[in-house]
C-alpha cells in the first residue's frame, strides 16, 4: 500500500484555496517528497506530517512552481531537523537550476550543514528494496528532462500456513527461508520446495505519478492497469488549444488515458486558478467516471483493493 498526502494541488501560480505542487507519499518506512513548490515547509507543517525522515526528493522539471520551494525547505532541514543526508533526484537540467538555489542562494561560499546529493534521473529503476521498486520515465512537457514516476510493490505469493502445518514444517528459520523462496532440508531429513507452501502469484499495488505534460500518446502502456494514476488537468477542452501550446492536460485528455489504460483510479491535480473545481471533474467523469479532483491535504491510501479518501476537506460552494 502506498499513503499518498497533496500538498498543493494549483498550477503555475498559488491560490487562496490551493498551494503550488507538492507531495508526499509513504511507503513503509520511506518519505518521498514529489516535488517542492514555493511554501511547500509551511504545508508540511499544516498537513502534521512534519520533517521527520524526509530526506529522498523527487522532482518532476525544473520549472519554478514544482522546484522553489526547495530553498527554504532545505535551509530548515540543515539547520533544525536531525537530518544526516537528503538525495534529490531530477532531470539534468532540473539538477543544475537545484544546484544554482543550493549553491548560489541558500548557501553561498559555504558547505551545506549536511550531505546534499544531486542524483541525475534516467529512466529506469530509481530506487529498489525486496517489496518494491521506484522507476522514472521520460514525459514531454515544456523543456528538457522531465520525468514522471512509478511506484510498484513486487509481486508476492503468499504462505500457506495450513499446508506447512499439514507437512510439520517448524516455526522459525526454515519458514522464512521458503517464504524467500528457498529450498529447505527438515530435521528429519524431507526436502521441501518453496513451491510446496506458496500459493498463487499476488501482483502488488501500482501507482503511476505525473507532473506536468502535454502528451498522452506515449503513456498508455506506462499507465497500463494501474490502482491509481495522478496526473495534472490544468486546463478543460474549451481551451485544448491553449493547452496543447503550453505542454499541459485537459481534464479530458487525462481522463481518456486513465480509460484507454485501464486504469481503476484516476486523481488530477495542478489545476489552474480559471476554473471551478466541477469543472474539471464533470469533464473528467464524463469519460472516465473513478475520478477525484484533489484539494491541498487530501490523504489517499493506494492498494490493491482501491483507492481510499481518507481527508476531504469540506466543499466551499465559491471554489468548488
Amino acid at each position: 500500500m502506498f499513503e499518498l498526502i497533496f500538498l498543493g494541488t494549483s498550477s503555475s501560480a498559488p491560490s487562496v484555496h490551493r498551494g503550488l505542487s507538492a507531495h508526499i507519499i509513504m511507503h513503509r518506512h520511506y518519505r518521498f517528497l514529489l516535488d517542492c513548490g514555493e511554501g511547500t515547509q509551511r504545508q508540511i507543517l499544516q498537513s502534521g506530517l512534519g520533517f521527520k525522515r524526509l530526506d529522498k526528493v523527487l522532482l518532476t522539471h525544473s520549472h519554478l512552481d514544482h522546484i522553489l520551494g526547495l530553498g527554504g525547505l532545505l535551509s530548515t532541514l540543515s539547520r533544525w531537523e536531525n537530518l544526516e543526508k537528503i538525495d534529490i533526484f531530477g532531470g539534468r537540467a532540473t539538477l543544475a537550476r537545484v544546484a544554482s538555489l543550493i549553491y548560489q542562494v541558500v548557501f553561498p561560499g559555504a558547505r551545506p550543514p549536511i550531505d546534499m546529493n544531486l542524483i541525475t534521473l534516467q529512466p529506469g529503476p530509481v530506487l529498489e528494496d525486496d517489496k518494491f521498486v521506484l522507476s522514472a520515465f521520460p514525459v514531454q512537457h515544456r523543456g528538457p528532462d522531465c520525468f514522471g514516476f512509478v511506484f510498484v510493490e513486487k509481486t508476492r505469493r503468499p504462505f500457506l500456513a495450513d499446508k506447512a502445518a499439514a507437512l510439520n514444517v517448524p516455526f522459525g528459520p526454515e519458514r522464512a527461508q521458503l517464504v524467500r523462496g528457498e529450498t529447505v532440508t527438515l530435521a528429519d531429513g524431507r526436502t521441501i520446495h518453496p513451491d510446496d507452501l506458496l500459493g498463487d502469484p499476488i501482483p502488488g499495488t501500482k501507482y503511476v505519478h505525473i507532473g506536468d505534460v502535454g502528451r498522452a500518446d506515449t503513456l498508455v502502456e506506462i499507465c497500463r492497469d494501474a490502482d491509481a494514476l495522478v496526473i495534472e488537468a490544468t486546463y478543460t477542452e474549451e481551451e485544448a488549444e491553449m493547452a496543447a501550446a503550453f505542454g499541459h492536460m485537459t481534464a479530458a485528455k487525462a481522463a481518456r488515458l486513465a480509460r484507454d489504460a485501464n486504469v481503476k483510479t484516476l486523481i488530477l491535480t495542478h489545476i489552474s486558478r480559471r476554473y471551478f473545481e466541477r469543472d474539471i471533474r464533470q469533464e473528467a467523469q464524463a469519460i472516465f467516471p473513478n475520478t477525484y479532483v484533489a484539494r491541498d491535504f487530501d490523504h489517499f491510501q493506494i492498494s490493491r483493493d482501491g483507492v481510499t479518501r481518507l481527508k476531504k476537506p469540506a466543499a466551499d460552494n465559491q471554489v468548488f
